[in-house]
């Protein structure tokens, strides 16, 4: 697995220039928002094409893209969440609903931070093990035998309304599982507000929402890393790149991805990620890919 060391950090994506880094952005962006693992399809699909590995860091950064079509699609959600709150201060009702889910956002987001803090070294280190090819099949091969269980077990009939502190507790546990490549941070919390009974359309609605906060901090923690590395005007413009289509692709993945949920289910996802893991696995075991 070849990459780019920059101050230690791995910058792989500047040598792919700013074209390549367009076309990965588009690929990026929706994959971040579908449970099938944004991070997997970054070293896949530039493997398939003989590109270099763009790295890590590239991934955590271009979560920027994914947070603007969050926000952009979910506008009147967080409106309402902020409003309700603001009014929920005024009256003291810390009880109603805006309030306790803006507080089980915010303790559903501990873990991530915690486990992020404490691997941060392993995680966007140049030659990390956590890309290893075989790490990615194995974790999206499992993570779609969860999200299969999810779908077949799950009662689907609790509302977004109806979320309580452990609930968001539990779904951010969950979240940490997207540390590791292949897992996918909307699969994972994906599948565990499913497994808690809710529908899939308010699984997905309230997975995105409570991811809003980590999306953030990740990627403007990748960016500081990247300024104090020492990031050139051509790597920022590479990077740049990468952020415009990937916003723009987002958009439509988290449409698409609440359209499928609203009328369907989980399992076209299920499907590609069980397949996808299989020939992961396969293709490192044939020595056709590593």
């Amino acid at each position: 697995m070849a990459s780019v060391c920059t101050s230690g950090v791995d910058t792989g994506f500047v040598a792919l220039g700013s074209t390549k880094v367009a076309v990965l952005g588009v690929v990026q962006g929706i994959t971040e928002l579908l449970p099938i693992s944004s991070t997997a399809h970054m070293r896949i699909v530039p493997a398939v094409l003989g590109w270099p590995d763009p790295g890590s860091a590239f991934s955590a950064a271009m979560q920027l893209a994914a947070l603007f079509a969050v926000v952009t699609y979910f506008w009147s959600d967080l409106r309402a969440l902020a409003c309700g709150s603001v009014q929920a201060i005024r009256t003291r009702d810390f009880g109603a609903h805006a309030p306790r889910t803006v507080l089980g956002i915010i303790l559903g987001t501990l873990p991530i931070v915690i486990a992020g803090v404490l691997l941060k070294d392993k995680l966007n280190a140049c030659g990390s093990s956590f890309r290893e090819l075989w790490v990615i099949g194995a974790a999206s091969l499992v993570m779609g035998l969860l999200l299969a269980v999810a779908e077949l077990t799950s009662r689907h009939i609790r509302t977004f309304a109806q979320i309580g502190l452990p609930d968001a507790m539990v779904v951010g546990l969950a979240q940490v599982g997207a540390l590791i490549p292949g897992v996918s941070r909307s699969g994972s919390t994906l599948t565990a507000a499913m497994f808690l009974g809710l529908k899939r359309e308010d699984a997905a609605r309230f997975s995105f929402l409570l991811g809003l906060p980590a999306i953030f901090a990740a990627g403007v923690k990748e960016l500081l890393v990247l300024h104090q590395a020492g990031l050139d005007a051509q790597g920022w413009e590479v990077l740049g790149a990468g952020l415009v289509t990937a916003s723009l692709s987002a958009f439509v993945a988290i449409w698409a991805l609440m359209k499928v949920m609203e009328r369907l289910s989980a399992w076209p996802f299920v499907i590609y990620r069980i397949a996808m893991g299989a020939f992961l696995l396969v293709a490192v075991a044939t020595g056709v890919m590593s």
